[in-house]
């Protein structure tokens, strides 16, 4: 998969790409990562991206021009259609579906604007996904792309070093993952609950499969809705 990344503050993404599963996942060559300031192709000889709004009102709206532009250079040279993917508080709320179906991709692209929003020509012209990580809004969309990328990165073949890891997550499943002990089996007087030291690997499927639905259940009854 190849990633590309259009911000004005590139450096944000510098250790968290660098970091941890992203990074082992660019090492096995599973995926790779451009990073581009897009007030590089402004036009203007003030390197502007922004202007204010017509009509009126407050903060400043990201121009049309620089981000076409940006675009237009990063799809040129590739054969593939890439998913060009907009971060943005009206967006459609991220969930494991969607980075499910963003990792079947080869090329996405993602724009993390700033300031009070896009030109609405960007939305209605150039991208084919809106995302959301959240009801509530940040100072840009660079957080919100570290999210999206990481979730979908992971799923990636390869990337973790057991492939069954994905299958059994939270949500994956439409249901809550179910609790996981470790050693010790007692510790400070809190015990391991039987089944999962009974080696009847049929008994332990049961228990998770019914801790799932009861923690489903308590914390988030609307995914069995």
């Amino acid at each position: 998969m190849k990633i590309d990344i259009l911000t004005l503050f590139p450096e944000m993404f510098t250790g968290v790409l660098g970091s941890s599963i992203l990074k082992k996942a660019e090492e096995k060559a599973a995926v790779s990562y451009s990073l581009a300031n897009f007030r590089q192709f402004s036009d203007n000889k003030h390197h502007t991206v922004d202007d204010y709004p017509y009509g009126g009102g407050a903060g400043m709206v990201i121009k049309p021009q620089p981000i076409f532009d940006a675009v237009s250079h990063l799809t040129e040279q590739t054969d593939t259609k890439p998913r060009i993917i907009l971060l943005c508080p009206q967006g459609k709320r991220f969930d494991q579906r969607k980075a499910e179906e963003l990792a079947k991709e080869q090329h996405l692209i993602f724009i993390c604007g700033h300031y009070e929003g896009y030109d609405e020509r960007i939305r209605e012209h150039l991208v084919t996904d809106e995302i959301s990580i959240g009801d509530y809004v940040l100072t840009g969309g660079e957080l919100g792309a570290m999210v999206v990328i990481d979730s979908v990165v992971r799923l990636l073949p390869g990337v973790l070093g057991n492939e069954d890891s994905p299958i059994h997550d939270s949500f994956s499943t439409g249901l809550l993952e179910h609790p996981h002990y470790t050693r010790p089996a007692d510790f400070r007087g809190m015990k391991v609950p039987d089944v999962l030291l009974s080696g009847n690997h049929a008994k332990i499927a049961d228990w998770r499969k019914e801790q799932s639905l009861k923690r489903t259940r308590e914390r988030r009854p609307d995914l069995l809705e």
